[in-house]
């Protein structure tokens, strides 16, 4: 097995719900939002990894988290990054507490002020092209800051030279036609192109795409798209990729992790997920994708679940997905006990398919 560029390890996000002065006199206990709660995966070399699921379920926070970008959060679990040799040796003779085998650092555990050689290897394109991009800047210093701030490039020319091969790399040519612009002289899909030209300029090892097509037109995400693709084979470059859409993310991923509520439901290779989903959410969502073809457009399919998210606050006992689940209410007794007692576990069902789900295991 290829070894893993990151991983996480019972990862949990918390944030903490703001307390009244009554609650403080009170002595209230202090309540948290479960952004997050306790994920493990990894991520290998050229691998795009997807993560699936309602708005709310935590994709973006895990992703954020990663590349250690949360805050005013309460952050526990591991994430453990095998960046380039240079970067970690810089990093091992800043912050030994921080390794933690060969070539691997625990990223928590590195001092802010010592995160500057990961920050460049740790790269995240932002769902709105509009809001991560400065109105003000043109779009040659939006790319030059980084190499500035990096210490990429000695002269201007050189910065210039290594723009122009990002900007050809994500297919906006001729590169000088496009540095002197300013955001709202492009199209949404330029943008986005910039964005991903400003996360790669650093050559990362890790990249989060965070629904970098959600808000582009159809003939223009599948540029995005190969370009992401291209990036992945020519650099092997690991990826991250969120998007609520299952349809999307069976082109595009290798394997796609299913949230619900902070937590990983179903883990698979795309294919065998999308072809075989075994827990309920799953095959929820796989219920709402729309239908191809003409003469069912119109039918009326009936959805697997019911009722509204619950509250990611507070939590309910046991499986959390269970007052949504319309298979809980027709599965024999000693499971539903079960589902009402102890949160379910991920669960290799199948050869790399995992999945938490007490009727899932007692089949």
């Amino acid at each position: 097995m290829p070894e893993f560029v990151i991983r996480a390890e019972g990862l949990r996000v918390w944030y903490p719900v703001r307390r009244s002065f009554l609650d403080v006199v009170m002595r209230r206990p202090q309540l948290f939002v479960h952004a997050v709660d306790g994920v493990t995966f990894e991520i290998r070399p050229g691998e795009i990894y997807c993560l699936v699921g309602e708005s709310g379920c935590g994709k973006t926070t895990t992703g954020r988290a990663l590349i250690r970008l949360v805050e005013g959060a309460v952050v526990s679990g591991r994430v453990l990054f095998r960046p380039s040799r240079k970067a970690f040796e810089r990093v091992a003779e800043a912050a030994p507490q921080a390794v933690v085998g060969d070539g691997v650092v625990d990223i928590y555990r590195v001092p802010e002020k010592h995160m500057k050689p990961l920050r460049r290897e740790l790269q995240i394109v932002f769902q709105d092209p509009y809001g991560s991009l400065d109105p003000r800047m043109k779009v040659y210093d939006i790319l030059e800051e980084p190499l500035v701030i990096h210490g990429v490039g000695s002269t201007r020319e050189e910065r210039a030279e290594i723009i122009a091969k990002a900007l050809e790399a994500v297919k906006l040519t001729p590169p000088e036609e496009f540095m002197e612009k300013y955001p709202h002289q492009l199209s949404g899909g330029q943008r986005q192109r910039v964005s991903i030209a400003r996360a790669i300029l650093l050559n990362p090892r890790f990249l989060v795409a965070d629904e970098p097509v959600s808000m582009l037109d159809v003939s223009i995400r599948a540029e995005v798209l190969e370009v992401l693709n291209e990036l992945r084979e020519r650099f092997r470059l690991a990826q991250l990729f969120i998007t609520h859409d299952l349809a999307l993310a069976r082109h595009v991923c290798d394997r796609i992790a299913v949230m619900y509520l902070g937590r990983i439901v179903e883990e698979a290779d795309a294919d065998e997920l999308v072809r075989n989903p075994i827990h309920p959410y799953t095959r929820a969502l796989m219920a709402a994708i729309p239908e191809p073809e003409p003469e069912n457009r119109l039918r009326l399919r009936e959805v697997p679940i019911k009722g509204e998210v619950t509250s990611a606050i507070k939590l309910p006992p046991g499986c959390r997905f269970r007052p949504r689940c319309v298979a809980f209410d027709s599965a024999p007794e000693e499971v539903r006990d079960l589902c009402r007692s102890r949160e379910p576990e991920l669960v290799e069902v199948r050869p790399g398919h995992r999945v938490a789900c007490w009727l899932a295991a007692s089949r």
